[in-house]
């Protein structure tokens, strides 16, 4: 898939734009705060109508706008899209596929998919395992957009629980709460076993992809564990359940003292070893950024793979993190997908395609 073009008016530093892009590689030169980032933000917003860097709809808008629009033109193999969304100040954001309202939100998922790497992915490697996790639910989203909904089920669901387990001023009613523990433990299948399969398409490419890019043969290998006894080995849905039902009922003293629910998938802990080394605690730093810049291009070859068609791929000042040796590695793996990438300085860039000078407000 590949934009055949793509307009902004309001969104973030610009006003109005209109770029299209080459269908191989395209190059955004410009000095730090110009916007480059912004654009690959839009440019990702279509996939999954929020923010990669987390932001509210609100902040996406100019600052003299009443409302971001954000537009593209998608061709696929066989169809072309028109994805359009509008954030208005006031309101409810707006959004059609071909002019059509969808009449669910998983029927937004799907139209465009991109996999993004981002200097902050560093973050993957190096800090808690909710990175982890969420990096984990982001990849199934793109590989089954009905995960979506499984991972919202199970947060509204956990968010019930513990507002149960809030109430202040008399005891929790215990048949209340078991109530609760097997609409949770039935949400958790669900979301494990899309969990599971998206850890399991990443076992098959993370160390081809790290050998690739390090010219090492190193193993690198994906963790999980839990309190409560799940793991990414469970045979389904309805064991993951059964698993965690019972691990709710015993946890229900230390629950209702603390408060909290102490026990299922939010709690999770994914970790990565590289040659049996935790990569957060004993990898060295080019070895952490070699790693999350493996994951990035594994999951856009699952995804790809999973679409039937070849995702965007979206690098965001990745060459300036990369020695010689690890850049041109990277050069020589970009799959033939329409590819944006940022950059201050154009010399880094081990690959040629359509430049775009990248200044406050404009892209020429």
């Amino acid at each position: 898939m590949e934009f055949s073009w793509l307009e902004l008016k309001d969104f973030r530093s610009y006003r109005e734009l209109r770029i299209e892009p080459h269908p191989g590689i395209n190059v955004f030169v410009g000095s730090n705060g110009a916007g480059k980032t912004n654009l690959l933000e839009a440019a990702a917003y279509l996939t999954s109508f929020r923010s990669f860097r987390g932001a509210p709809d609100e902040a996406l808008i100019n600052d003299e706008g009443e409302a971001a629009v954000v537009r593209g033109e998608v061709r696929h193999v066989a169809s072309t899209s028109l994805i359009e969304s509008e954030l208005p100040r006031r309101g409810r954001r707006r959004v059609r596929v071909n002019g059509q309202r969808p009449a669910r939100s998983t029927d937004l998922l799907g139209h465009v998919r991109a996999v993004m790497f981002l200097p902050d992915d560093l973050d993957i490697v190096k800090r808690g395992p909710a990175y982890r996790r969420d990096f984990l639910d982001a990849v199934a989203v793109q590989l089954w957009p009905g995960a979506y909904l499984d991972q919202q089920e199970y947060e509204r669901t956990l968010r019930q629980r513990n507002s149960l387990l809030r109430q202040s001023g008399r005891e929790v009613d215990e048949p209340t709460l078991a109530v609760w523990d097997q609409r949770l433990s039935q949400a958790a299948g669900k979301l494990m076993v899309r969990r599971t399969g998206a850890a399991a398409v990443l076992r098959e490419g993370i160390t081809e992809t790290y050998a690739r890019l390090s010219g090492v043969g190193t193993r690198v290998e994906l963790h999980y564990a839990s309190k409560w006894g799940g793991s990414l080995q469970e045979e389904g849905a309805d064991t993951v359940a059964e698993v965690l039902a019972e691990a709710l009922e015993g946890s229900h003293r230390a629950d209702i003292e603390r408060r909290v629910t102490t026990m299922g998938p939010h709690r999770d802990e994914p970790w990565f070893t590289v040659d049996g080394r935790d990569a957060r605690t004993r990898a060295s730093q080019g070895e952490q950024r070699t790693l999350a810049l493996s994951l990035r291009l594994a999951s856009h070859t699952a995804i790809s793979d999973a679409a039937g068609e070849v995702a965007l791929l979206l690098l965001d000042d990745v060459f300036s993190e990369l020695d010689m040796e690890r850049a041109n590695a990277l050069a020589g793996m970009l799959p033939p997908a329409q590819t944006f990438i940022t950059t201050a300085r154009e010399e880094e860039v081990p690959v040629h395609g359509r430049t775009f000078l990248v200044e406050p407000g404009s892209i020429r």
